[in-house]
């Protein structure tokens, strides 16, 4: 591990955007651009040891590709070993989840937890006093998704300074995280919502606090405004999972809010087009978009491992 590395400690859980200080998250994407450029050389990157000898646990409630492989891999390839909890422990019915904190400190340095409440994420982190604790998807927000996105942005624009994005869509657990690292990035935040499924007052209310460098956020019901003129467009699937009673009237009102060849053409020339996946193709995201020259949804992707290689060396360093 470099000096940089072993001098980085941070906040002991990882459950939120604004768990993250400025420099935080600088250093935390620096850190992540650097893991991927080492990543090829394997047992010798500088970070291969960092989780050498320690155990993470993985507690799921909902279904993942992206989250469980990024992770699995990420402890591994920084020399840990991981433990898989049956995910009806999230329940806190066969004991309290202050008990399973309390019982899991005890044996793994980390918990990365995908569940439904955010407050069970925030029930664990302050029962286990030495366990860090990551909110690997929430109802309310999904942080990790944030981290990947934030990279992909820097390693298509550089400085983000300055840059719109447009999130298209239910103001929901990702457009939440979006609207919290994008403005602490300097990039103004325009989201366009249906009547009745906008972002919470408090949550753009907590998120302007940590805006920087000029950067704003305007909320829209039209989506064609909302994409004039940005550098990216993002969007997620119309009914997130829990909401799945809910679809047919969700496709009924989000259909104007395709992100479609039509609306990209009234972004900027330069445009990219990013998701957090699963797509619905032909939902929420045409196919031509989604596999045009403009999507970085596979580079989001990808930058998961990453982003998690260094949030993990951060928390435990």
């Amino acid at each position: 591990m470099t000096e940089s590395h072993a001098q980085t400690r941070f906040a002991k859980d990882f459950l939120s955007i604004l768990d993250l200080s400025w420099d935080d998250l600088e250093r935390l994407l620096r850190l992540s651009a650097q893991m991927k450029t080492d990543r090829r050389l394997g047992p010798k990157a500088p970070s291969a040891s960092t989780l050498a000898g320690m155990h993470v646990a993985l507690l799921f409630e909902k279904p993942s590709l992206r989250t469980r492989s990024t992770f699995e891999i990420a402890i591994r390839e920084l020399g840990g070993d991981t433990l898989h909890l049956p995910s009806s422990l999230a329940e806190g019915i066969r004991e309290p989840l202050q008990d399973v904190a309390r019982n899991l400190e005890r044996w793994v340095r980390a918990l990365i937890i995908r569940t439904f409440a955010q407050d069970k994420v925030a029930t664990l982190a302050a029962a286990g006093r030495d366990l860090h604790v990551i909110n690997a998807l929430t109802d309310e927000e999904h942080p990790c998704q944030a981290l990947a996105d934030a990279l992909t942005m820097r390693e298509r624009w550089g400085d983000c300074r300055g840059r719109t994005i447009a999130f298209i869509g239910d103001g929901n657990n990702v457009a939440t995280s979006l609207l919290q690292v994008s403005l602490m990035l300097g990039i103004t935040v325009h989201v366009a919502s249906p009547s009745g499924y906008e972002l919470p007052d408090n949550v753009v209310n907590a998120a302007t606090r940590v805006a920087r460098d000029g950067a704003t956020v305007a909320r829209f019901t039209d989506p064609a405004r909302a994409v004039d003129g940005v550098d990216a467009v993002y969007t997620d699937v119309w009914a997130s999972m829990g909401e799945e009673a809910e679809a047919a009237d969700r496709r009924r009102v989000f259909a104007p809010y395709q992100v479609n060849d039509r609306l990209m053409a009234a972004a900027h020339r330069d445009v990219i087009f990013m998701h957090c996946l699963p797509a619905h193709r032909g939902e929420e995201v045409t196919s031509q978009v989604i596999d045009s020259s403009a999507s970085v949804v596979f580079d989001q992707a990808e930058n998961r491992l990453h982003t998690q290689k260094a949030l993990l060396s951060m928390l435990v360093s």
